[in-house]
């Protein structure tokens, strides 16, 4: 818009306005004028007044030379608009392509609104705030126009699990950020309880006291208890100071937001840690027992935890005995308590200790049923050289133990699984829970032991292996393994015999390797220690030896002694220590007969 030309006062005057005025004084009434009009900056914030209403706009007047505009629609929130009522307008421009001044109320409204959210944040002022909607993690709330995040963990002291129930309320709020950047702002409800609550704090903690009741809400619960809101202290309630009886979680007798009554079992002033407890306000069960519960009374009850040493049977909620693995069975080796029972069977036992003042009781199972080690016939039916058929139950580096019937345990040594094999570990012989025959060897009842024996079910071979291996006797051996001393070699009717390294030199010098097989000359036999000592070598070096000292013999000529008999030759020896093959033949197959 161009600017206006000077009014030219002196024309004017001749139409007889203005007349009677010296030029000195229509300057200073120009000058007076001049400083009833404001100075207006665009981008500021100005009051003005209504001075007139359009079907499209309305009429501003800011104390400018010229009136500004402002859209109508931005008075939609007011109702009667009316001409003469003032409004805070934002200056977008002095003057537009029409030399109009453009104002708009709703930037007017958002620039205050910041300038009263900084205010606030700088003050430290308390807001009030409108919660329009939830948010993931929160609210969104209004100030002033200004959309606000108010933070799930913002809300309360407490955790906050539905928010919904804050949408459409107005909240008391304090600004604790502002990011200009995204036009961000962040307020919270919680900074105005946490000054309360530390009053309150301060007093309970003064006034606490151990066994003091008091009344709290169950704020959180984890697997180990739960967190009490005391009215600005939490406490815990530990999840063993619930209930009498055994519970697995608080949520089986609690509930979260519940209101409770607890007493202070102890406290820490520096801390500030409380531990509360709820089944103390009641009495404790043991004290209602019925005084006609003694030792060797029956008593029924629920099993409510098995460990690796027994299990717990409860009585009544809060009264619990123990029944230990060992009272479980009349067995003598112990095994899992699962084995026997699990968690919320129901069964019957027999009290064996009672301790009301350490409030303690050990039960039994077994005693409901007879000691088989004190039945009258166990001497008749154990006798020794009985025979019985067993499970194998365990084992050892010494034997194996068999149980014969429930309780009654015997002991197989490694030593007498059999006559022929040299058992180094009775896993070697047999497996656990395999069944085995064996005959009673010695029966002690007072100390409730059995000595068993299997080999025994058999005719023991070796008087018979006794003339058959007798030493200078040649037998054909398969070397089984070689070590340092010498080889075990498998001699016929599946016996084992030993050879040292020296013996197991062949004709041509050559050491005897495992997997051959050969002649081995027997050197010893030790039926009471079941071991035989054989040579390859002396199979041919003795009659190499024999056929020089005969040949030196016959060159001298020496007359045989009166009356002397003839050495057997090797072939004479072997003959007659193998005379009684065809009997051990027949015997081994009898044993084998047996065995099936």
């Amino acid at each position: 818009m161009a600017e206006p030309k000077e009014f030219n006062w002196e024309a004017f005057e001749t139409k007889g306005f203005g007349s009677g005025y010296t030029k000195s004084e229509i300057a200073e009434m120009e000058k007076v004028y001049e400083s009833t009009l404001s100075e207006v900056e665009e981008k500021q914030v100005l009051n003005g007044v209504v001075v007139g209403i359009t079907d499209k706009d309305v009429i501003i007047n800011v104390g400018f030379k010229s009136d500004g505009l402002v859209s109508l629609s931005e008075f939609r929130d007011v109702e009667n608009l009316k001409v003469g009522q003032e409004f805070e307008v934002y200056v977008e421009n002095r003057e537009d392509a029409s030399g109009q001044l453009v104002l708009s109320r709703r930037k007017a409204k958002i620039v205050k609104a910041w300038e009263n959210i900084q205010g606030a944040l700088d003050k430290d002022l308390v807001l009030e705030a409108l919660v329009k909607r939830r948010t993931k993690g929160g609210l969104i709330v209004d100030l002033y126009g200004v959309e606000a995040f108010l933070p799930g963990s913002q809300i309360d002291v407490k955790p906050i699990r539905d928010f919904d129930v804050f949408v459409g309320k107005k909240m008391e709020v304090k600004v604790v950020k502002i990011n200009y950047t995204n036009d961000n702002v962040v307020v919270s409800h919680k900074v105005l309880i946490e000054k309360d609550i530390e009053k309150q704090k301060a007093e309970i903690l003064n006034n606490l006291e151990k066994g003091q009741v008091l009344e709290g809400v169950i704020k959180n619960m984890t697997n180990f208890g739960v967190f009490i809101d005391l009215g600005g202290v939490d406490g815990l309630l530990h999840i063993t100071d619930i209930s009498w009886g055994r519970i697995s979680h608080p949520q089986e007798v609690l509930k979260l937001d519940d209101k409770v009554q607890v007493v202070v079992l102890d406290f820490d002033d520096e801390k500030k840690r409380i531990s509360l407890g709820m089944k103390q306000l009641t009495s404790h069960p043991w004290d209602s027992l019925s005084t006609d519960l003694q030792v060797g009374s029956k008593v029924k009850g629920k099993i409510v935890n098995v460990a690796d040493y027994g299990a717990f049977l409860e009585l009544l909620p809060g009264v619990e005995g123990l029944i230990h693995v060992s009272e479980m069975s009349w067995s003598q080796h112990l095994r899992n308590p699962q084995d026997f029972i699990s968690v919320g069977d129901e069964l019957e036992a027999v009290v064996l200790t009672l301790d009301r003042e350490e409030r303690k009781m050990s039960l039994g199972i077994k005693q409901l049923t007879e000691d088989p080690w004190t039945k009258q016939d166990v001497l008749v039916k154990y006798g020794v050289e009985t025979k019985h058929k067993g499970v194998v139950r365990n084992l050892t580096n010494f034997g194996l133990f068999i149980e014969l019937e429930e309780g009654i345990d015997g002991l197989v040594h490694v030593s007498d699984l059999s006559w022929t094999k040299k058992v180094k570990h009775p896993s070697e012989f047999i497996k656990v829970g395999e069944q085995l025959d064996v005959v009673v060897l010695e029966l002690d009842v007072e100390n409730r032991r059995l000595a068993l024996g299997h080999k025994q079910l058999e005719e023991n071979p070796w008087n018979t292996f006794e003339t058959i291996f007798s030493p200078g006797s040649v037998h054909r051996c398969t070397i089984l393994s070689k070590n340092d001393k010498g080889a075990v070699l498998e001699l016929p009717y599946g016996l084992e015999g030993f050879a040292v390294t020296k013996h197991l030199v062949k004709q041509d010098g050559t050491i005897a390797e495992a997997g051959e097989a050969l002649d081995f000359k027997v050197v010893e036999f030790h039926k009471e220690e079941k071991r035989i000592i054989l040579s390859h070598t002396k199979t041919f070096s003795e009659v190499e030896e024999d056929a020089a000292v005969a040949g030196a013999d016959k060159k001298k000529k020496v007359p045989a002694a009166k009356g002397a008999k003839a050495a057997p030759a090797a072939k004479d020896v072997e003959k007659s220590t193998l005379g009684d093959i065809e009997a051990l033949s027949n015997l081994k197959e009898q044993m084998d007969g047996d065995k099936k």
